[in-house]
């Protein structure tokens, strides 16, 4: 059983920095894609960064120069890296596996980790 588990959320001040983690577990098929969205009030889920097979990485705009996603593929663990944190970054955040399984995509989804920016 695939299992998704983030962790490291927080209030933190504008300009401060998190790391969000990510630990995956039952992870027995190929991996397509993992990453990070995160939700806001009233708003939708939006893609904050990804890894792409080939270890491609995609980051939204909103992020792009403060925000970096690596992994441990030995550990099965993602990590999000967020500096330079604006009141705008404050969401849930939510990890993501996208598996192969039966020749087709199957996504297994964290229970989410709040993080707020506020002074």
């Amino acid at each position: 059983q695939v299992q998704v588990v983030e962790s490291g959320g927080g209030l933190v001040q504008p300009g401060g920095s998190l790391r969000l983690s990510c630990a995956a577990s039952g992870i027995t098929f190929s991996i397509n894609d993992l990453g990070w969205y995160r939700q806001a009030p009233g708003k939708q889920r939006e893609l904050v960064a990804q890894i792409i097979t080939g270890d491609t990485t995609y980051y939204s705009d909103s992020v792009k120069g403060r925000f970096t996603i690596s992994r441990d593929v030995a550990k099965n663990m993602v990590y999000l890296q967020m500096n330079s944190l604006k009141p705008e970054d404050t969401a849930v955040y939510y990890c993501y596996y996208d598996l192969w399984r039966n020749g087709g995509l199957r996504e297994y989804w964290g229970q989410g980790t709040q993080v707020t920016i506020s002074s």
